[in-house]
C-alpha cells in the first residue's frame, strides 16, 4: 500500500489500488451477512456476490506492490528497507493494533491497568486485529524483496513464467483442490507441497511486475472475460458449497485459490485499460494515497456503525454493503486529510 514518491506516479498502479481499497471495505462490509446469513436467502446470495467479487483484494495489492516495488530502476537497498520500509510497517501495524485494544477494553469497562498490560502481551505475540493479517504477511514478503528483485532483475521472460507455474501450482490450484477427491488421499510429504498463504503472496507480487512488464497493455473485452468467470466460479462454487455443508462455506472465496485469482487477474488487467480524465487521475491518486490510512482505520467505522444500528443485514443486503462501504471510506478520507499534515503521522502511521 506504500507508494513511491519519488518516482512519477502510474495511474494505472493508482486504480489498482483504488479497486483493491474498496474491495477490503465491501469484504468486510458483506462479512456479516455472508457468515451469519441463512443459506439460500436474498440477503445471503447479496453478500455471497459482493464476497466473491471482493475477496480478490489483497492479491490486488500485493500485484500492485510488486509492480512498484520490483522494478529495476526503484532504489531499494538493504538500509533502506530495514531503517524505513520494513520500521513504517512495524510502527504502523503495532500502533494502530494498540489504538483497537484500548477501544475494545473502553467499550468493555475494563480500561485498567492489568488489562493494558495484558494488552501489551497479545500485541508484541502479534495477536491482533484480525484484518491486519494482510500486514503480518507483508513483512515477510519485504524481507524477502532482496531476492525477488534479483528474480525481476535478472529473469528473463521465460524464466520469469516458469516461477510463476510453479507458484500457481503449488500456491494457487493445490490450496484450490486440497479438499476434494483424490487429493484428500494424500499424506506424508506431498501434502507439504503446498505453499501456504504467507509465502504464496510473494507470488503475486511477482505476477503484478510480470504483468506490468510484458503485458502493460491487455485486451479489454479479454479482460473483462476473465473477471466474469472467476466471479461467476466464485460465486457460484460458494453457493454450492454451502448447500453442501449446510453453512456458509468460504473455501473458494480464499484469496489463494483458482477463482479469487481470476478476479483479481481480470480485475488487474481492467484497470489497465480504464481511461481516466484529469479529475479521474486526481481521485485514484488520492484513494490510493490514503489506501493504507483507510485500511487501518476502517474498521473503528465499521463497528462504530454497528453499535448505531447501520449494519448491512438492516435493509437489502445489495445496496446497504456499497453504501455503507462508501460511508466508510469518506470518513476515513477525512481522517487521512486531517492527519495528513503531520510529518511523522503522514510518514509512519498512515
Amino acid at each position: 500500500m506504500i507508494s513511491d514518491t519519488r518516482l512519477p506516479r502510474d495511474h494505472k498502479i493508482d486504480m489498482v489500488k483504488t479497486a483493491a481499497i474498496w474491495s477490503v471495505v465491501l469484504c468486510h462490509v458483506a462479512a456479516a451477512p455472508f457468515s451469519g446469513g441463512v443459506v439460500g436467502t436474498t440477503s445471503w446470495y447479496s453478500a455471497v456476490l459482493w464476497t466473491s467479487l471482493a475477496h480478490a483484494c489483497v492479491p490486488l495489492f500485493f500485484m500492485a506492490s510488486g509492480a512498484l516495488l520490483l522494478k529495476p530502476e526503484k532504489e531499494l537497498t538493504l538500509k533502506k528497507l530495514y531503517t524505513h520500509n520494513l520500521p513504517r510497517i512495524l510502527i504502523a501495524l503495532f500502533f494502530w493494533a494498540f489504538c483497537y485494544k484500548l477501544v475494545y477494553l473502553k467499550l468493555m469497562d475494563s480500561l485498567t491497568l492489568p488489562d493494558v498490560m495484558d494488552a501489551v502481551k497479545h500485541l508484541l505475540l502479534f495477536h491482533h486485529e484480525e484484518h491486519f493479517y494482510y500486514l503480518h504477511i507483508t513483512i515477510l514478503a519485504y524481507a524477502a524483496l532482496p531476492i525477488t528483485r534479483l528474480i525481476a532483475r535478472y529473469a528473463d521472460k521465460r524464466l520469469m513464467e516458469y516461477a510463476l507455474a510453479l507458484w500457481f501450482l503449488l500456491g494457487i490450484l493445490y490450496p484450490t483442490v486440497r479438499t476434494f477427491w483424490p487429493f484428500t488421499l494424500l499424506s506424508g510429504v506431498p501434502v507439504q507441497w503446498r505453499m501456504n498463504m504467507t509465502y504464496a503472496s510473494i507470488g503475486y507480487m511477482l505476477l503484478g511486475y510480470y504483468l506490468s512488464i510484458y503485458h502493460s497493455r491487455p485486451n479489454c473485452g479479454i479482460s473483462a472475460l476473465v473477471l466474469l468467470s472467476g466471479f461467476l466460479l466464485t460465486f457460484w462454487g460458494t453457493c454450492l458449497r454451502s448447500y453442501t455443508a449446510g453453512r456458509p462455506d468460504d473455501h473458494f472465496l480464499e484469496g489463494m485459490g483458482v477463482f479469487v485469482f481470476l478476479v483479481a487477474l481480470g480485475m488487474w488487467s481492467l484497470c489497465q485499460t480504464v481511461p481516466l480524465s484529469k479529475s479521474g487521475r486526481k481521485l485514484v491518486g488520492f484513494l490510493s494515497r490514503a489506501s493504507f490510512c483507510i485500511y487501518l482505520t476502517h474498521i473503528f467505522f465499521l463497528q462504530a456503525f454497528a453499535r448505531w444500528g447501520l449494519r448491512a443485514v438492516n435493509g437489502p443486503v445489495l445496496l446497504t454493503v456499497p453504501l455503507i462501504s462508501g460511508l466508510i471510506i469518506c470518513c476515513c478520507c477525512v481522517v487521512y486529510t486531517a492527519l495528513f499534515g503531520v510529518s511523522f503521522i503522514r510518514w509512519w502511521l498512515i
